[in-house]
């Protein structure tokens, strides 16, 4: 996941755009009026534009008047030009550890850290059906606001993280997989894409996924039952002994970007990036 990419420059600075070999247009910054924020016209010969975004298509508004600007894209999602997911695992290096888990630290059950409350979204719907059988932890803007950086220490009080999605798109797993529940060592209850989906990023058993129980009731009942067994709830862990998480940041994601351009340098296009997002 990390090319090597020595020669390569990247500049916000867009008078040296008509010199530039490829020019990275991000979807939030265009998308209020792509056309007129787009980079000027005509373009230099040879010239390649990347679109990327790390929005799901629901959040991402106006992608048809995009449609045939662009010749390679970068997002989330695997069938992008330049993957970039929102983490992944990787062995550990030498041999395999231990799977440190200080449940004795674990004084609480469930949480769950909301930034966009939306009343109608399912997230929120799911949440208050399983917050009527086990007490649940909200932390955000509307409820137990918290500065970021003590948040993991936070999290990893809980036993369980709601890893709940935003909207409901293929291979879109984002950070509140991979950085609010396991960087804080607690066991994600998933909502989002299916469980074959998430299993093509994860051990089926580094998850809990809700499409697995009839209701909000079953999985909460699920939860309290791994909360009394100590050693069943330790056994979402063992996976840890041989893979480790990482994490998206955007200079990764920059990087990964120069090393296709340099080893792919053919000219093509996109025709849509609506048919092939949505």
């Amino acid at each position: 996941m990390r090319p090597g990419t020595h020669d390569c420059q990247l500049t916000d600075n867009r008078r040296e755009y008509p010199r530039a070999d490829a020019v990275l247009v991000h979807h939030r910054e265009v998308s209020s009026r792509p056309k007129a924020q787009l980079p000027p016209s005509p373009r230099p010969p040879g010239q390649r534009w990347v679109w990327y975004s790390m929005e799901s298509p629901s959040n991402s508004p106006q992608l048809k008047t995009l449609d045939g600007y662009f010749n390679l894209t970068m997002s989330y999602h695997r069938d992008s030009d330049i993957f970039m997911p929102y983490g992944w695992l990787e062995p550990w290096p030498g041999q395999p550890v231990e799977a440190l888990v200080n449940v004795s630290a674990k004084t609480k059950l469930v949480a769950w850290v909301v930034s966009n409350w939306r009343a109608d979204s399912v997230r929120v719907r799911h949440y208050q059906t399983l917050q009527a059988h086990l007490q649940v932890g909200v932390y955000g803007r509307r409820h137990k606001p918290q500065p970021r950086q003590v948040m993991t220490q936070q999290l990893s009080q809980y036993e369980f993280y709601l890893a709940f999605e935003n909207s409901l798109h293929p291979d879109y797993i984002t950070e509140k997989l991979w950085k609010s529940a396991l960087q804080a060592w607690a066991e994600p209850a998933v909502l989002g894409p299916s469980r074959s989906n998430y299993e093509e990023f994860l051990p089926p058993e580094a998850f809990i996924h809700v499409d697995d129980f009839k209701s909000p009731k079953d999985l909460a009942q699920h939860l309290l039952a791994l909360d009394r067994d100590p050693a069943r709830y330790l056994s979402h862990f063992r996976w840890r002994e041989m893979l480790r998480p990482q994490s998206f940041s955007w200079a990764l994601m920059f990087c990964k970007a120069c090393w296709r351009l340099q080893q792919e340098p053919s000219y093509q296009t996109v025709p849509s990036i609506t048919s092939w997002f949505t």
